[in-house]
């Protein structure tokens, strides 16, 4: 937790995460707490290798991966939203199940499929992580050949999110 606040003050520690900084002032694009995992974990593979220390490799891991996910957590917060795309002709049923059961709003989309050429209404509906098993369960019990794609979002703001 305290990397990750010397992180977020876009300050150093003056370990791996230096390397990290420079990393990422010629590739913006990757992610601070996964370069920094990733570092640390090659140091780690490498320590296994030189002093065959296996037990010591496995717990420095371990240490790694929370430490990584504790940078995430601080970096981006904990509100992981899914967005979820639900492609069904019942799509109007499915919709008002999911307004029903779980108070939670979807988009109708129009989308035409590229392989079959036949236009669509598909489902849009962001929510939360412990929403997912429900929705995806609403969708498939009433259209069994519902295509379904769940993806993250990092941040979801207006009714119903922060």
């Amino acid at each position: 937790m305290g990397t990750a606040i010397v992180l977020k003050a876009k300050a150093s520690t003056g370990g791996t995460d230096m390397l990290t900084y420079i990393i990422r002032s010629y590739k913006s694009h990757f992610r601070t707490g996964n370069l920094i995992v990733l570092i640390d974990i090659i140091i780690v593979m490498l320590n296994v290798l030189v002093f065959r220390q296996i037990e010591i490799g496995l717990y420095s891991a371990i240490a790694i991966y929370i430490m990584g996910k504790m940078i995430d957590i601080v970096f981006e917060g904990i509100y992981f939203t899914k967005n979820m795309f639900i492609v069904s002709n019942k799509y109007k049923e499915i919709a008002k199940e999911i307004a029903k059961k779980i108070d939670r709003g979807s988009t109708g989309i129009y989308a035409k499929g590229m392989y079959t050429r036949e236009k669509r209404m598909m489902l849009w509906c962001v929510a939360s992580r412990s929403e997912v098993a429900l929705i995806k369960e609403i969708a498939q019990k009433i259209d069994p050949q519902a295509f379904i794609v769940i993806s993250n979002a990092r941040e979801a703001w207006g009714k119903g999110f922060r």
